[in-house]
């Protein structure tokens, strides 16, 4: 039996591109994770996500684990680049998709 904070490192291990949020991509249930969702699918690749709502144990451990507070998160390669503002802003300055871009390219590149 697993713990959750093993949980939560094995899924942001697991996955190059993970979005911790409330609802899903297609039903977001506020209106952060919706603006998050519309930033990181913009960026073109899949990723990976964690309904919070579903999983009460993760909601409650992960503000602790990755000393965040707040959903959505954003996690590539493995570290947190952050919630709605900041996916936001790097979304509009370009940054956000050139991340994702850059770590998708990588994990393919280390899959081969």
């Amino acid at each position: 039996m697993s713990t959750t904070l093993e949980n939560i490192q094995q899924q942001i291990g697991e996955n190059t591109i993970l979005l911790y949020m409330k609802g899903t991509p297609q039903l977001p249930q506020c209106g952060f994770s919706a603006q998050a969702v519309q930033a990181v699918m913009a960026c073109g690749e899949r990723f990976a996500f964690v309904n919070i709502l579903d999983n009460p144990d993760i909601r409650a451990e992960l503000p602790k684990y990755a000393n965040w507070p707040t959903f959505p998160q954003l996690w590539v390669n493995g570290e947190l680049v952050g919630g709605c503002d900041i996916i936001v802003e790097m979304h509009e300055s370009g940054e956000l998709e050139k991340l994702i871009k850059e770590a998708t390219a990588n994990a393919e590149t280390e899959q081969e």
